[in-house]
């Protein structure tokens, strides 16, 4: 990836990892866009659904939890889970979803230099001519004692969340990238966030694109 010119880096992550808050650094440090929330407010607008309402199309193969979502606090960082009396609206399909976020993507990356968190952005921009991909995982131990800590959760509902993000997330990938978000195969590099602060992985991420 060449810097010096336009470029766009996807941060693709698991729920539990640090991954939005390593985005907004590596954006900050690089004096570019950070796209995150401005996606989440053109969805919004277009469909006129909340967050947890667009999620739950998107996995919307993954009904069970829904009790539990109703019960612990409706956000994690961009991740919005399902509140008490949520509802999708039918007529709203993953396709028109994933349409719509690919247009808002590839708007996005053709205006400026910018670093795109999660929204399948390693698939929707697979052309873009100057990219660097990024999957940042970590143990299942570590993320759990991540969201009981975010959210306070106790150690069950923490794992039930990220269960249910995960499920949903592959579900959603496998059928409109046709690839598993696991194969990394699709990164350029993959962070294992058991061994790395949030500081070191942005100079990980600086250091491999030959900042």
């Amino acid at each position: 990836m060449n810097i010096n010119e336009k470029f766009v880096i996807t941060i693709s992550r698991e729920v539990g990892t640090g991954g939005r808050t390593i985005g907004r650094e590596l954006a900050k440090r690089l004096g570019v866009r950070y796209c995150d929330k401005e996606l989440i407010k053109k969805l919004k607008e277009m469909f006129g659904l909340n967050e947890a309402e667009i999620e739950r199309i998107k996995g919307k193969k993954q009904h069970w939890l829904e009790d539990l979502f109703s019960r612990i606090t409706p956000e994690f960082g961009s991740e919005m889970f399902i509140p008490k009396g949520a509802e999708y609206a039918p007529d709203v399909t993953s396709n028109e979803i994933f349409n719509y976020e690919s247009q808002i993507l590839t708007s996005l990356a053709e205006e400026s230099s910018c670093v795109i968190a999660g929204r399948s952005g390693f698939f929707v921009l697979k052309d873009h001519p100057n990219k660097f991909d990024v999957f940042i995982h970590a143990s299942k131990e570590n993320r759990i004692a991540r969201v009981m800590r975010r959210q306070q959760l106790s150690e069950k509902e923490a794992e039930e969340v990220i269960d249910y993000v995960d499920k949903a997330r592959e579900n959603y990938i496998k059928q409109y990238a046709s690839t598993s978000r696991y194969d990394l195969r699709n990164y350029d590099l993959v962070l294992n966030m058991d061994y790395l602060s949030v500081e070191e992985a942005v100079e990980v991420i600086l250091k491999a694109i030959g900042e």
